[in-house]
């Protein structure tokens, strides 16, 4: 395996300051285990999450990909290092402070679609909002299933959707609060190749359109050159990082990893 390429690393406020980023991670460090048997997962991984930016993450298995996710969504705690979702250092917060923050200020995808069976497509999308006691913008909401293609389907319940359905059902439930940051954790895993795609289509306008900002784990070169940036791990380091990626160059700086 190649040594990991240095990519430069920020230690702190971006040059066009705080607000330039949704979400930032700075010397981050997730060991498993203690002793002889511990696995350290994250090995020092700092990156930025630029707002209104898709970036893809990859990496061999084991590169440490969902662990990193896993910390920056607050769903995983760090070793040490910080994690920042906008200004705020989640890696300071107790778990009541967490909780709020990750059900105002993030957003989540993951390859299950995880949606409550007995509601519907509006009443899953809409959860988040009731959950939190917020008023329903509308508007917002009739803008937002219209771009995802779900109006006609808003009253079906998710074993009346198709795979692609839910998964876009699933897609405006993590944006409809408008997060500092969605993450979406495979979210082409477990649909067919044309639907995986298709929903990728509608991530990507989304992101281009409103200017929200998404951070996707995948294994798909394909998918990930949906994204406007790919960042690449290798044995829980940030090993390469690729702007406007194809599938050749992201299948290019894979292929000295999987060695």
């Amino acid at each position: 395996m190649r040594s990991p390429t240095p990519v430069a690393q920020p230690t702190g406020p971006s040059p066009s300051g705080p607000s330039a980023d949704a979400c930032v991670a700075v010397d981050v460090v997730k060991t498993y285990g203690t002793g002889p048997t511990a696995v350290r997962a994250l090995d020092g991984v700092t990156a930025r999450f630029r707002r209104g930016r898709f970036t893809a993450i990859m990496g061999p298995s084991g590169s440490g990909k969902s662990t990193l996710l896993h910390c920056l969504a607050g769903l995983d705690t760090v070793t040490s290092g910080r994690v920042r979702i906008g200004d705020t250092d989640i890696t300071a917060l107790d778990d009541r402070r967490l909780t709020r923050l990750r059900r105002d200020r993030v957003g989540f995808v993951f390859q299950s679609f995880n949606l409550l069976p007995p509601l519907t497509a509006e009443q899953n999308i809409l959860l988040p909002l009731d959950l939190a006691g917020r008023a329903r913008d509308r508007a917002a909401f009739d803008q937002l299933v219209d771009r995802l293609g779900l109006t006609d389907r808003l009253r079906h319940r998710p074993a009346e959707l198709s795979g692609g359905q839910q998964q876009r059902v699933a897609v405006a439930r993590a944006l409809i609060t408008r997060p500092d940051v969605v993450f979406a954790d495979e979210p082409t895993g477990a649909l067919d190749i044309r639907t995986g795609r298709a929903l990728l289509s509608h991530l990507r306008s989304v992101v281009r359109e409103t200017g929200q900002t998404v951070v996707m784990v995948t294994h798909d070169p394909v998918a990930a050159s949906f994204a406007d940036r790919v960042l690449v791990l290798a044995d829980g380091r940030v090993a390469d990082e690729l702007d406007d990626p194809t599938p050749g160059t992201v299948l290019a700086a894979l292929r000295p990893l999987d060695r």
